[in-house]
């Protein structure tokens, strides 16, 4: 009877590794399928977008003159942009007085920077961001991955206060229906977005029942946790949270005058830069919806669409998708700035990409 007993459970053993085993398999199939589909997708918008290019156009287009210059005083202020963003992290990072020096900032920020656009699988820049600084803050973890949260909001809010800008001072929502929509929309999200912060910043609110409540919603209640807890440490600098909107504005607006001198560095007839503030905020907008990786296809669809349908007055004649291609050329020439502290420190990263894939 021992012997059997044995047996059964090795038996039991085996198969239980088996189930293990297939269900490790199943997991990295499943992973592949999700990875593929995150590349195939944005490469059949982006395809799709330049077939429906007029031969003609291209043609005149390879034919014209570059405006080499415009171009590459675009390069100069998307390298400004992301710095600017690299230091707006590294102040909401030192007003809690946490251990940070600017070149960590840059450090981290860089690597981040360039996840974006080279993780296909879960774990982004900012997830990245997060966890190696809560590993360099050992004993206040929650104010460090604060901060990323925080910062990642306050981008957001900046982008949506330099479009409701653009909006209030040109009449471009009267435009068409659909672009009146999408006015309208922005300009609602800005309110709501403002009238939420100052809530928030409220005495009290930050312990009553309702963020007991909205710390409890599933997927989303401990990202709301650490946005709410961020707000609760940043309640008393005002300045801080004031000087990090401006610098998201200024992010926002180098993203602007960099598309525009690329538009006006390619082509003849361009859209004002007035309506560069319309159309590149939008597309930036489209570009933050977590379809694709990097907003890769989203943005250059949202791109193509705006150019086509914002400018007026045979100011129409620009490509949006080549102009974003170009755009994106730029970003990630950019980006390879993050190889230089990948090569640098390899072994650390991998560790912490492995903790973050395995939360």
């Amino acid at each position: 009877m021992p012997s059997t007993d044995v047996k059964d459970n090795r038996g039991a053993s085996r198969r239980s590794s088996s189930v293990d085993t297939l269900s490790s398999k199943a997991a990295h199939l499943k992973k592949y399928v999700i990875t593929l589909l995150k590349l195939a997708i944005p490469a059949a918008i982006i395809l799709w977008l330049l077939s429906t290019l007029d031969r003609d156009r291209l043609w005149q287009l390879q034919s014209r003159p570059k405006d080499w210059g415009r171009l590459a005083a675009a390069f100069v202020l998307v390298l400004s942009m992301t710095f600017l963003g690299f230091f707006r992290w590294w102040v909401l990072v030192r007003a809690l007085h946490l251990r940070f020096r600017l070149r960590d900032a840059f450090r981290l920020g860089s690597l981040g920077f360039l996840l974006n656009f080279v993780s296909v699988g879960s774990v982004g820049g900012d997830l990245f961001k997060a966890f190696f600084i809560a590993r360099e803050q050992p004993g206040r973890r929650t104010e460090a991955v604060a901060t990323v949260v925080l910062d990642r909001v306050i981008g957001l809010y900046g982008l949506l206060l330099v479009t409701s800008a653009a909006i209030l001072l040109s009449d471009i929502h009267q435009l068409s229906p659909a672009i009146s929509a999408i006015c309208r929309t922005t300009l609602v999200a800005t309110a709501i977005g403002s009238g939420a912060i100052l809530i928030v910043l409220m005495p009290g609110f930050t312990r009553g029942s309702l963020v007991e409540f909205l710390n409890g919603l599933p997927k989303v209640g401990a990202t709301l946790e650490r946005l709410i807890t961020s707000l609760r440490m940043y309640r008393s600098k005002p300045l801080v949270m004031v000087a990090a909107v401006a610098m998201s504005m200024g992010v926002h607006s180098l993203i602007v005058l960099s598309c525009y001198l690329i538009a006006t560095g390619l082509f003849a007839n361009t859209p004002t830069l007035r309506e560069h503030f319309i159309i590149v905020p939008l597309a930036n907008a489209a570009a933050g919806l977590p379809f694709t990786p990097a907003g890769l296809g989203s943005f250059e669809f949202a791109m193509a669409l705006l150019y086509a349908h914002v400018p007026r007055g045979g100011r129409g004649d620009v490509a949006g998708i080549l102009v974003a291609l170009a755009y994106r050329l730029i970003t990630i020439a950019v980006a390879a700035v993050g190889v230089v502290y990948y090569w640098t420190s390899r072994a650390e990263m991998r560790e912490v990409i492995r903790e973050a894939e395995s939360s």
